[in-house]
């Protein structure tokens, strides 16, 4: 079992104590969940905030801090002689619980009876996102499901958004190891891929490189000719020369810690002119972007100044027009970009999105907007030395989108809209890497991954593509 040397769960906790002040904090780790009948189950994957905190990657296991008393407990039960049959032996609950740092352990079905004596309005607890957690807590705090969600603590969740944003330097070096490792997949599949295969053997590939690293994959990994759908998990389309491949993937460490890169290739070896002039568009929002990134920063005006250099993009062929200032208040520039410039990442991809995006990319002044597009950014917030965040800005042409707005009439005066129709059938194009931000700035993470016109193409064409 892969986890850091327990002075680090040891200080977590007591950070947390110091935040909290006051309460019993209750933490649910994740249990093994059933695909299609009951002994078989989806992989397992534990709960990143229990993690954090208690680093134990087993199932059936609850966390308990009581702060006032100084006391932290682990309720879970030991692996029956029968079950070993199936599953192997594993360390007794106590041994593991001091690996850790925690020193009482208790059965799993005192839960409950722990928490009867604990005042409601004294129990804190996290936004349930997994359905038996739900009835857990249900029936622990003597509630109805629909009531489980008044309880939810907002200071235990600003509380553990605080500790979770800034990563420490052995947090770094785990994402590394799964960017390096999500390097070898995008690499792997930008050699690969060729006209006349298909979505899903490339899928077979990216997967095989994830399992063989150490790892698996930190999400549903996105591989698809149709570029302009955001998350298009089709894997059934065929490669077609003159067209283009959009890989968004990467890998989760052994210690859950993620990857997210995306590359957009040519099928053939080189871009057409129309798609190498769209990329390179993509591509100076996302340097600009990332020349803005460090501390103090608002993402929001990050976004909002890629969004700005696209739209200069888009103006320099045609398709949009007017003021471009203007039309990015407005939001007519998200009929190309439709989504956010990027999210935090770490033990998740969108780390700590089950806690909620107001309270992790967001602040009790500064509010999501309702906007279309900008609504979808999911942070927005000032940037801090220790966050680990993405950059993915893309132009996607949709032609729903495209015929819906047009006959909205929706900014005329900025969207030509006779121009955006020889590309209904462009796609997507989208890049994306993973930054640290450090005190003076931002650092990319991983291992370098070919970005550049110039760079794909050479890659294309020293794989033999015809």
């Amino acid at each position: 079992m892969n986890r850091f040397p327990k002075e680090v769960y040891i200080a977590r906790r007591q950070k947390l104590k110091q935040l909290m002040g006051t309460g019993v904090l209750l933490f649910l780790g994740n249990e093994e969940s059933s695909m299609n009948f009951k002994d078989n189950w989806y992989p397992f994957r534990q709960d990143s905030t229990f993690l954090y905190f208690f680093g134990l990657d087993m199932s059936g296991l609850t966390g308990i801090i009581h702060v006032d008393e100084d006391q932290e407990v682990i309720f879970g039960d030991d692996i029956s002689t029968e079950d070993s049959v199936w599953f192997g032996t594993h360390p007794a609950l106590q041994e593991l619980a001091d690996s850790v740092g925690v020193d009482r352990t208790r059965p799993k079905r005192d839960v409950a009876e722990v928490l009867k004596d604990i005042p409601l309005e004294h129990v804190h607890i996290l936004p349930p996102y997994r359905p038996e957690n739900l009835l857990k807590l249900s029936e622990w705090l003597g509630i109805s499901t629909a009531a489980v969600s008044q309880q939810v603590s907002e200071g235990f969740i600003q509380s553990v958004v605080a500790l979770r944003s800034i990563k420490a330097e052995s947090e770094i070096e785990e994402i590394s190891r799964a960017v390096d490792l999500s390097v070898r997949m995008h690499k792997a599949l930008m050699r690969e891929a060729r006209a006349g295969m298909y979505e899903y053997e490339l899928l077979g590939l990216v997967l095989k490189e994830a399992a063989s690293g150490g790892g698996s994959v930190s999400f549903p990994p996105i591989i698809t000719t149709r570029g302009q759908i955001l998350h298009n998990h089709d894997y059934s389309h065929q490669l077609r020369e003159g067209g283009m491949l959009l890989g968004d993937f990467g890998a989760e460490s052994a210690m859950h810690y993620a990857g997210d890169i995306t590359r957009t290739i040519p099928v053939g070896s080189v871009f057409s002119s129309q798609q190498k002039e769209i990329y390179q568009m993509v591509l100076d929002a996302y340097q600009v972007a990332v020349q803005a990134l460090r501390p103090g920063v608002f993402f929001k005006d990050v976004h909002l100044l890629a969004c700005r250099t696209l739209a200069e993009g888009l103006k320099s062929i045609g398709l949009m027009k007017g003021d471009l200032d203007e039309a990015v208040v407005q939001g007519a520039h998200a009929l190309f970009f439709q989504c956010g410039l990027g999210h935090m990442m770490g033990m998740d991809v969108h780390d700590m999105e089950d806690l909620g995006e107001p309270f992790v990319g967001y602040t009790d002044t500064l509010k999501k907007s309702t906007q279309f597009g900008l609504r979808s950014l999911r942070l927005g917030k000032q940037l801090e030395t220790g966050f680990v965040l993405t950059i993915e800005p893309g132009l996607y042409f949709i032609p729903q989108l495209m015929d819906q707005w047009e006959a909205a009439g929706l900014h005329k005066d900025f969207i030509d809209y006779k121009q955006v129709a020889h590309f209904r059938d462009f796609g997507g194009i989208r890049v994306e890497d993973a930054y640290q931000i450090t005190p003076v700035g931002a650092k990319v993470l991983g291992d370098p991954l070919e970005i550049t016109v110039s760079e794909v193409e050479t890659l294309r064409s020293t794989v033999g593509i015809e």
